[in-house]
């Protein structure tokens, strides 16, 4: 009889320049993995399946103190990135129409582009097939091959298959039944949510004003960074209390709460700054780039010590979870961050914070409605 092999715990070796170190740890030793979790900046990959603390000589140590003889180093497998295609005439000239298409239909410049890249590996794939004559098994052998080999994530699956299904049903005419491409189930993960009070500490934190009005914005307003960035001066409606956002996702309006603190703060901002047209102006005139705001961002993160996996748009998630903490009707918030269906603003309901505050536990209701005979093991007096 074999004996059973005790399971290790993988610890990834970090590439150079690495921010996290990623660990596997099995699921039978419980006890390694709670005292993992306690760690400080450990973080659990859902998709991957792994844990992660900072890069750290410090965190090192203590992942090995933790593990002790169970742990494993290991290289992590390469990923192979999908080659760079020179465009053939063919496939020029497919893109070219389609691009026509998606222009005159009014799609989002930021959609044409991530589509126009989508379809370039389609089109070499099947570069010497009338791309009219491509049936779905062969559109589903092409996903599954950029699955296997290249390991695209579920994310880049659907953009891949949205963007097929733009060419054949706008520039190719073709009936729509023809898509009914398989999918791959999505992924159930809840919104990366900030604490109201890593918020204040992130969006207080830079010391220029600029850069200080910009992170106030996009929590004030639950905005998107392209919604920032398209800002115009006239957009602040002070009189009125709201901001107006104009062509937002899926091309369309919406109004959204002016803070008072954030107009004093804008003002301040202006009266220093000057801007001429945009509210928020580069160095040269024009938009404020989304590159800057990610930048701004990520600086504040890491001087405040807050949760290093949120980006600017974990703000726009927090001040939609707030409000409802809050007990704000959510059609107000769905109509504040400019969403069509009141389903996709129910998701922030799933990551209020449980507590004696928020819920009453039904133990409550028992020892409120009944008195409990203390001199019995068993059963209540009316």
């Amino acid at each position: 009889m074999n004996a059973t092999l005790s399971p290790s715990v993988i610890m990834y070796r970090p590439r150079p320049n690495a921010s996290r170190i990623k660990f596997f740890i099995p699921y039978i030793l419980k006890d390694k993995r709670e005292a993992f979790k306690k760690l400080n900046t450990s973080f659990y990959h859902t998709q991957q399946k792994l844990w992660s603390i900072m890069n750290t000589e410090e965190n090192i140590a203590l992942a090995k103190q933790i593990f002790g003889s169970k742990l494993e180093i290991k290289d992590l497998e390469t990923k192979i990135e999908i080659p760079k295609i020179e465009p053939s005439e063919k496939i020029i000239k497919a893109l070219e129409k389609n691009n026509q298409t998606m222009v005159l239909k009014g799609f989002a410049n930021s959609t044409i582009k991530t589509y126009q890249n989508s379809l370039l590996p389609f089109f070499s794939f099947f570069e010497h097939t009338d791309y009219k004559l491509i049936t779905k098994e062969q559109i589903e052998g092409f996903i599954y091959h950029l699955i296997h080999k290249y390991k695209i994530s579920e994310q880049q699956q659907n953009t891949i298959i949205n963007a097929i299904k733009c060419f054949y049903e706008h520039s190719l005419g073709m009936p729509r039944e023809y898509y009914k491409i398989t999918r791959p189930k999505r992924s159930k993960n809840l919104p990366n949510v900030l604490s109201i009070q890593e918020v204040a500490a992130i969006i207080n934190s830079p010391k220029n004003i600029k850069h200080k009005a910009i992170l106030h914005t996009i929590y004030s307003a639950g905005l998107r960074i392209s919604e920032l960035v398209r800002l115009r001066i006239t957009d602040i409606r002070s009189e009125d209390g709201y901001i107006f956002i104009k062509d937002s996702k899926g091309k369309k309006d919406r109004h959204t709460v002016l803070s008072p603190y954030l107009l004093d703060l804008l003002r301040d901002y202006y009266k220093v700054y000057r801007p001429s047209y945009w509210l928020f102006e580069g160095q040269d005139g024009g938009q404020y780039s989304k590159r800057s705001i990610q930048n701004i961002f990520r600086k504040a993160v890491k001087e405040t010590g807050s949760n290093p996996w949120s980006t600017p748009h974990t703000l726009r998630h927090s001040f939609a979870t707030h409000l409802m903490q809050k007990g704000v009707n959510i059609r107000y918030i769905q109509n504040a961050l400019g969403h069509s269906s009141p389903k996709t603003t129910e998701v922030y309901t799933q990551i209020l914070s449980i507590n004696n505050k928020t819920l009453t536990s039904p133990l409550d209701n028992i020892y409120e409605s009944c008195i409990f005979d203390k001199n019995k093991t068993k059963g209540f007096l009316q």
